[in-house]
C-alpha cells in the first residue's frame, strides 16, 4: 500500500503539488446505481413524472458536479475539464437506473474524485426529484471503473485487484 500523500511529515492534511508532475491524458469512468419501486421507473421511463424529465435533470446535475469537484472536496485541485459524459441507463428488469460518468482532462492530476462526485450527484438528483413518489430508493455501487494517465498508467475493475495495465 502507497503512503498516504495527503498527510504532511507532521500528519497534517495539505493539498499536494502536483506543479512537478507530468501533464498527461487523464481518464476515469465510475459508476453508480439508483434501485426504485417499477412504478417510479415506470414513470422515468415514460415520460409521465409530472417534475419533467428526471434523466435530463440527474445528467446537468452530474456534469455541474464534476465541474465544482474542488469545491466540495477540501483537498481536491480545481481542474480544467476537457469533457465530462453522464449517462442515465434505466435497467428495468432490476428495477434501478444504472449511472455511468467519464471525465477527462490534460494535466497533472487524476479525474476519479470528478467522476465521482458527478455519479453521486447525479444519483442524489434523481432521488431527491423522485422521492415524493418513493421514499425507500437506495443509491448503491457508487465506485472507479476505470482510470488512464499518470505515473500509475491504467487501472481498471476488470484488471487484477489492484494491479495495472
Amino acid at each position: 500500500m502507497s503512503e498516504l500523500t495527503h498527510l504532511n511529515s507532521e500528519g497534517h492534511a495539505h493539498m499536494v503539488d502536483v506543479s512537478e508532475k507530468e501533464i498527461t491524458t487523464r481518464v476515469a469512468r465510475a459508476e453508480g446505481f439508483v434501485e426504485m419501486l417499477p412504478a417510479t421507473l415506470a414513470l422515468i421511463t415514460q415520460g409521465k413524472h409530472n417534475k419533467g424529465d428526471v434523466l435530463a435533470v440527474a445528467r446537468i446535475a452530474g456534469i455541474q458536479a464534476a465541474k465544482k469537484c474542488s469545491d466540495l472536496i477540501p483537498l481536491c485541485h480545481p481542474l480544467m475539464l476537457s469533457k465530462v459524459s453522464v449517462e442515465l441507463t434505466p435497467e428495468v428488469d432490476l428495477n434501478r437506473v444504472r449511472i455511468e460518468t467519464m471525465c477527462k482532462l490534460n494535466g497533472r492530476t487524476g479525474v476519479e474524485m470528478e467522476a465521482l462526485c458527478a455519479a453521486s450527484t447525479a444519483a442524489l438528483t434523481l432521488y431527491d426529484m423522485c422521492k415524493a413518489v418513493d421514499r425507500g430508493m437506495t443509491i448503491t455501487g457508487i465506485r472507479v471503473m476505470e482510470k488512464q494517465g499518470g505515473k500509475s498508467g491504467h487501472w481498471s475493475v476488470d484488471t487484477q485487484a489492484g494491479a495495472s495495465t
